[in-house]
């Protein structure tokens, strides 16, 4: 599958492939889903929270893969892009394909970028919670759990895909 190209976005090129336009359809619907059915809110309302959730979660996919990128360009060894809809709900940061091979240091201070940038943010929305209105708290408390459980501490959690499973192949290789 080709990705679509969107430009660049802090010299990072932005791409999707097709997947993730299905994935961002399927986000949507579930999270709607989950509003109408388990917190009971009227259909209307729930499409609008679905829709609100889904964007942020691409959001938040943006601000982890540039967390990536400020510690990748600290390191010396930049990203050149971000591609969204790996698994059709995740992003993939992009390097240099002539890149040499580097220490295992580089890789994990690469790899905490993200799980740092979305764990500032799971602060700020803890903080911010309170001020969120009426059904509004849904959102709220999604983003904090989104940002706190998926982006921030799935870096304990090796997968084989995710920023833990670099850690842990590079502390290995150490």
């Amino acid at each position: 599958m080709k990705p679509v190209h969107f430009g660049k976005i802090f010299g990072l090129q932005i791409s999707a492939l097709p997947l993730g336009f299905v994935g961002t359809l399927a986000l949507w619907i579930g999270f709607s889903a989950i509003a109408h059915y388990v917190f009971d809110l009227a259909f209307g309302e729930s499409v609008l929270l679905g829709f609100v959730a889904t964007l942020l979660h691409w959001i938040f996919e943006l601000i982890h893969s540039l967390g990536h990128a400020f510690a990748a360009k600290r390191t010396g060894y930049p990203m050149i892009g971000i591609k969204f809809g790996v698994l059709a709900v995740l992003a993939a940061t992009l390097y240099p394909k002539d890149e040499p091979t580097l220490p295992s240091s580089i890789h994990i201070r690469r790899a905490l970028g993200g799980p740092i940038a979305n764990g500032l943010l799971s602060i700020l929305f803890f903080l911010l919670l309170p001020l969120w209105p009426g059904n509004w708290f849904w959102i709220g408390m999604f983003a904090l759990f989104e940002n706190l459980f998926v982006y921030t501490l799935q870096v304990f959690l090796p997968l084989g895909f995710n920023d833990g499973s670099t850690i842990l192949r590079n502390l290995r290789r150490k």
